[in-house]
């Protein structure tokens, strides 16, 4: 297995730096590109080709937003992971509507962060509990689900067990164990919810699956929890 090759987007220099450090300690990751600003970033995603970009919001020339939709544009394949001071809702579910697969607040822990990383890169979604909980109270309708809904979404009954257990924060390996099933039929299975739902990521599926009611409330109750 090849490392994690990850892509740097901050205007901060000094905090790049210490991300660099951080994550280069770990075997299984390499920083090959470092960016200042969007517009670098996206160039930069563009020459590289990273599996994990690592972006903040508020950079010169082109903010992370829109960074984020044109480095997905470019290379879907690239994992944009957002790690910023900012969690207001405006900036939240614009970049996650613009495909980040996680979005992280600059207090995490250092370990945090590398588990994210690992995360995003293995096709998970990864959300700081304050965003999550932001996701959960704009999209959960604790409504009955109507026979439309229902059939809307078109499903199976492990489909829609295994996009309950994704909408708790668990783990591809966690739902495979919890299941009996092997980490790659969970992969299969997701990628036919993903087909199903019109969607490219957990983070939209879980968005989506609230919003039109095969999901409640009840089915997140575990947030993500960085913490064990």
């Amino acid at each position: 297995m090849g490392k994690i090759r990850i892509l740097l987007a901050d205007d901060h220099v000094v905090l790049r730096e210490g991300t660099r450090e951080l994550l280069e300690r770990e075997e299984d990751m390499e920083v090959v590109a470092e960016a200042g600003d969007g517009e670098e970033a996206v160039r930069l995603a563009s020459r590289q080709r990273p599996d994990v970009a690592i972006m903040d919001i508020s950079m010169p020339r082109l903010n992370g937003i829109e960074a984020t939709r044109q480095i997905k544009a470019i290379n879907p394949a690239t994992a944009v992971l957002v790690l910023t001071a900012y969690d207001d809702d405006q900036y939240i579910f614009a970049l996650l509507e613009a495909g980040a697969a996680g979005y992280l607040l600059k207090d995490v822990h250092a370990q945090e962060l590398v588990r994210a990383v690992r995360a995003v890169h293995a096709g998970e979604s990864v959300l700081h509990p304050a965003v999550a909980r932001k996701v959960i109270n704009r999209f959960a309708r604790p409504a009955e689900k109507s026979e439309e809904e229902k059939e809307a979404g078109q499903l199976t009954e492990r489909e829609l067990e295994i996009l309950k257990l994704a909408a708790k924060g668990m783990s591809n390996r966690e739902i495979a164990h919890a299941l009996f099933l092997s980490i790659r039929t969970v992969q299969a299975h997701l990628t036919n919810i993903f087909n199903k739902m019109g969607v490219g990521s957990r983070t939209k599926a879980v968005i989506k699956g609230l919003r039109e009611g095969w999901l409640t409330l009840q089915d997140t109750v575990r947030e993500a929890d960085f913490e064990g």
